[in-house]
């Protein structure tokens, strides 16, 4: 049974996102995840101007004049939210925590691709898969992995992507667009990455905090590593040290954005203090012009 705050919050994420899909997100959507290719739908009688390749010359025969097959765009998509649900997405101090922002784009995603009547399927992961959904159409089946990604307790704290990149790579056969959302904080998927992203279409989402950049002033702070339960106590009141942290981590920041950019990966920053709403209407539009 799901608890009543559960189905709560689905309704409200429910709401949200579909305002802003049907405002803005859906026409964007449909502009830059099109159809794998074409398919027939029927012929009709050959007008001037029409591409003589195109005649079917087995109705031609039997009508006596000539008819040509016409064709319209394959839309259906399939589309894999694949969610990091490691305990360094339970991190957030602003409004919301990484995580919670994760859901409510990829509710945004789903309701979008419904309204395209595309498929959509999820994955959870932290350093093991930890829950898989088939993707189906439907809003019932999108309020389901609503539910599910609300609902869902991880029963490790670790982060393994390749581990959810070799899983979909077996699990899902035909080319998908395939949105990697997470905060990042793993080491050495470069590889399984670039094969995903060979066979599908990988777009990363990645979710940061401004205080995974920048530390402020607050005296002597005891941290606690949320994957590795480690403590460590640090003087934040040191100048220098705030410095270091910074140019580090906006390096690996930096790091991160070429290796998408080398692998050929399109990605997107989300920051848990600003919205999200912006970036990812930035993302469509220049992806819309990019393939037009």
């Amino acid at each position: 049974m799901i608890p009543k705050e559960v189905l709560k919050r689905v309704k409200k994420i429910e709401i949200r996102t579909r305002n802003l899909v049907s405002e803005m997100f859906a026409g964007e959507y449909h502009s830059v995840f099109k159809g794998r290719g074409i398919e027939f739908t029927e012929v009709r009688e050959y007008q001037f101007g029409d591409d003589i390749r195109n005649i079917d010359w087995n109705v031609t025969a039997k009508m006596t004049h000539p008819y040509v097959k016409k064709y319209c765009e394959e839309r259906e998509l399939t589309v894999i939210l694949v969610i990091d649900a490691s305990s360094s997405n339970k991190f957030g101090t602003v409004a919301q925590m990484k995580s919670e922002i994760g859901i409510e784009i990829s509710a945004l995603l789903a309701f979008s691709a419904i309204k395209n009547n595309d498929r959509v399927g999820l994955i959870i992961f932290t350093d093991k898969v930890e829950k898989f959904v088939p993707p189906k159409k439907g809003k019932k089946h999108v309020l389901r992995v609503l539910r599910e990604l609300l609902y869902f307790k991880p029963s490790a704290t670790r982060t393994d992507i390749n581990c959810a990149l070799e899983y979909l790579s077996h699990i899902i056969r035909k080319k998908a667009v395939v949105f990697l959302i997470s905060d990042f904080l793993a080491k050495d998927y470069a590889t399984s990455l670039k094969i995903a992203n060979k066979r599908h279409d990988v777009i990363a989402i990645n979710i940061i905090d401004p205080r995974e950049i920048e530390l402020p002033d607050v005296g002597f702070i005891e941290l606690k590593d949320a994957e590795t339960q480690e403590d460590v106590l640090i003087d934040t009141s040191d100048i220098s040290f705030r410095n270091t942290f910074r140019e580090l981590n906006l390096k690996k920041q930096n790091q991160l954005n070429k290796l998408f950019g080398g692998i050929g990966v399109d990605s997107i920053d989300i920051w848990t203090n600003k919205s999200y709403v912006e970036p990812l209407m930035n993302f469509f539009i220049k992806r819309a012009k990019r393939f037009r």
